[in-house]
């Protein structure tokens, strides 16, 4: 007989990027109810910053990144985890190809997104979403929160070009005290628009908006990383 506890690990298919990555196992931790070691979650990180940019796959016909986040999958899958967490938004526009290619249940971001804002008593009133243009492109958000009854506030195109995508490049190369601004006043934006929240839809972009004084924007901000932890612990009954 085995002495390991048969409880599945997490598989955790990161790189995309790798400080959110870094940030979604910390916030895993952070957010478990634990008095000891032996109270977490098991949990096996995959980073694979080499995965080809998601973005650019969709919209300017960059490599296609599913090979790699299969490869990731499958290597999770031998390692014994129980259920995969993304935490990268777009890279769940291959989601059904994930999918198809592994058994794992993989818990989806945006359902995890959703489950907060009902979590927060927000059940209705336009949601802003600030994403990557993939993300946004695809309608991971608009989509599935609409089935939800939700309506979705995007960015405009200006403030994608000035604020959202250089605030998200500021995150991927560790300047994350220099994109509060720029994302902070695209939730603003959105804000004046008459959202009742506003959905931070790339993972990078609460590394960002958490970097400044993000309550004086004065709206509930659903965090993703988080968002996501949470829909992992309430798999592995936590």
């Amino acid at each position: 007989m085995s002495v390991f506890p048969e409880t599945p690990f997490l598989g955790v298919l990161g790189g995309m990027g790798p400080l959110a990555s870094a940030q979604f196992m910390l916030r895993l931790t952070l957010l478990t109810p634990a008095a000891r070691d032996q109270d977490h979650l098991p949990a096996l990180l995959w980073s694979d910053p080499r995965i080809p940019d998601r973005t650019a796959a969709r919209l300017a016909g960059g490599e296609d990144p599913l090979p790699w986040l299969v490869r990731g999958l499958r290597g999770l899958e031998a390692a014994g985890c129980g259920a995969i967490a993304i935490p990268c938004n777009t890279a769940h526009g291959w989601i059904e190809g994930m999918r198809a290619a592994s058994g794992l249940p993989i818990l989806h971001i945006v359902d995890a997104a959703a489950e907060e804002l009902a979590r927060q008593g927000i059940h209705a009133g336009p949601i802003g979403v600030m994403g990557t243009a993939g993300t946004l492109a695809m309608r991971l958000y608009q989509d599935r929160l609409e089935a939800r009854g939700y309506s979705c506030l995007l960015p405009t195109d200006e403030e994608m070009a000035a604020r959202v995508s250089p605030g998200i490049a500021l995150v991927k190369a560790n300047d994350v005290q220099k994109a509060y601004a720029p994302l902070a006043e695209a939730a603003s934006a959105l804000k004046a628009r008459g959202a009742a929240a506003v959905v931070l839809g790339c993972t990078e972009i609460p590394l960002g908006i958490l970097a400044g004084p993000h309550a004086e924007i004065g709206l509930p901000l659903i965090d993703t990383i988080d968002a996501l932890a949470l829909a992992a612990l309430r798999w592995a009954g936590r």
